[in-house]
């Protein structure tokens, strides 16, 4: 099946000239503007740099995203995993070394996705896919506990009138995003009963102008380079890695297919021109995308250009009314967000009993080193890496060897049944009878293949064993690829 066979999403003409997903677009990407806004905030304090950097970072993120990105409705700015990376650098070199970082940290997931890095997101496995989207929502969660310790008693009832709210108005309509409407209710019900709660405006001044040009003021030195290239380097990684993971899950809730090359080179752009906006970069926000794709329906770029759009009128021109957004609204919303967004059906008792204990070992892995290291990248590597040993060494045991005599005793031959490769192949050479079999050996290869290099030492082996007991092996039945693998590599291996 060819990428085009593929149900695509809804054009940006075609939603322009329909009201009704026009309406969708527009309130999809409001709700998630006024849920970017604490956000970006929050993750400036975490990178240590000013809460407008922030700010002005998730606007042109998303801006530039709706534009150069592979994903439509994929919500691009600024983050929390970029933060963490970025925040030693801040705090030990200044702002515009990071600006630098941010600038470069786009150059090279440009180079990546010019590479075809973004090729290799199909040997993730779809155990590591669920542990990443669990793993991710606890830590969004997570991230909201803050928000409600040590504040006042009234915050509690609001947060459960905007639970109800964003849980309870979808299963009556879906005419009104929940969010927005919670946003709303919660907003004038603490104006008017003027009731004393924390508001987005106690997270940091909100900006009220534009964002302007902004080269680094740093020597173009090797030294300079030396600096922020780690930096740089782990930013372009987590990055892309979050934002692919990302436009994957994203493909699977809407059922259509999207360039993750283009995704790639567009982040990379995005930060670019974030970096020279004096922005902290960022890559794509899992909760706010699927705040946008799974809670309001977007599915266009529409919705990604109106969140940044949005944000940037709201704080500019509403900056006053956004501030009086009690952070239990925002906390509720998250929340919403974390339960759609978290695999539950993955840990249901009836899915566990089926599933292999390898798959669950893997997906419970990713999760704990997720949520331990707040850390995507590590939490998927790990993940990666534990799919890789435990798929080894389940195929590992998938090889039989069967021998059986000729009716005259003079030849014995040996079926082998399964994929070798380093794992399997091991355990190969110790399945033969070398002293007790007659002089004439055969190896039946035609139920196999031959992966690599270690194999092939294998089959040396054990006919180099068989010549010191004066006996012939004959191994017959190897596929073509296999025949010239053999070919090419057999004996080069000494002794």
């Amino acid at each position: 099946m060819n990428a085009t066979d593929f149900p695509q999403a809804p054009t940006v003409l075609a939603t322009l000239a329909s009201p009704r997903r026009l309406k969708t677009e527009v309130l999809g990407g409001l709700v998630v503007a006024l849920a970017l806004i604490p956000e970006a905030l929050a993750f400036s304090v975490i990178a240590g740099v000013d809460p407008r950097v922030g700010l002005f970072s998730a606007f042109t993120m998303a801006v530039s995203i709706a534009f150069l990105g592979g994903r439509p409705a994929m919500i691009s700015a600024a983050t929390g995993a970029v933060a963490l990376v970025i925040a030693p650098l801040v705090k030990e070199h200044g702002g515009h070394y990071f600006i630098a970082a941010v600038i470069l940290a786009g150059i090279i997931q440009i180079l990546f996705g010019v590479l075809g890095v973004a090729k290799l997101l199909r040997f993730i496995p779809r155990s590591v896919m669920v542990g990443f989207v669990n793993g991710l929502s606890i830590l969004v969660f997570l991230a909201q506990l803050p928000e409600l310790i040590n504040v006042p008693w009234l915050v509690y009832p609001l947060l459960a009138l905007a639970l109800v709210i964003v849980f309870g108005l979808p299963k009556l309509t879906t005419a009104i995003p929940a969010p927005l409407v919670a946003i709303v209710v919660l907003t004038a019900v603490t104006a008017l009963a003027a009731i004393r709660v924390p508001t987005v405006g106690d997270k940091g001044a909100l900006p009220d102008s534009l964002p302007g040009l902004l080269f680094p003021d740093v020597p173009l030195t090797w030294d300079t380079l030396s600096i922020i290239a780690p930096f740089a380097l782990a930013m372009a990684c987590v990055g892309l890695l979050e934002s692919l993971m990302t436009a994957k899950l994203v493909d699977d809730v809407t059922d259509t297919r999207s360039s993750k090359t283009r995704e790639a080179i567009g982040q990379g752009g995005a930060n670019i021109i974030t970096g020279f906006f004096g922005g902290m970069g960022g890559c794509a926000m899992i909760g706010q995308t699927m705040m946008n794709v799974k809670v309001a329906g977007a599915r266009t770029r529409i919705s990604t250009f109106l969140a940044g759009a949005f944000l940037l009128a709201l704080v500019l021109l509403l900056g006053d009314l956004v501030a009086m957004i009690p952070m239990a609204a925002l906390v509720a919303v998250m929340i919403f967000v974390c339960a759609a967004t978290f695999d539950w059906h993955s840990i249901a008792p009836s899915t566990l009993r089926r599933m292999p204990k390898s798959e669950t070992a893997v997906m419970v892995s990713t999760v704990a080193l997720v949520v331990a290291t707040h850390n995507l990248a590590i939490g998927v590597a790990v993940g990666v890496l534990v799919a890789m040993v435990l798929f080894a060494r389940r195929v590992a045991h998938f090889v039989t060897v069967t021998r059986s005599l000729a009716d005259d005793g003079a030849a014995a031959t040996y079926v082998v049944d399964g994929e070798l490769f380093f794992a399997s192949s091991n355990d190969l050479y110790t399945q033969f009878h070398y002293a007790a079999d007659p002089q004439k050996v055969v190896v039946d290869m035609s139920a196999s293949h031959l992966w690599d290099a270690s194999t092939i030492a294998t089959l040396d082996a054990i006919t180099d064993k068989y010549a010191r007991h004066g006996k012939t092996v004959e191994i017959t039945g190897l596929n073509e690829a296999s025949e010239k693998m053999r070919a090419r590599l057999a004996g080069g291996f000494g002794g």
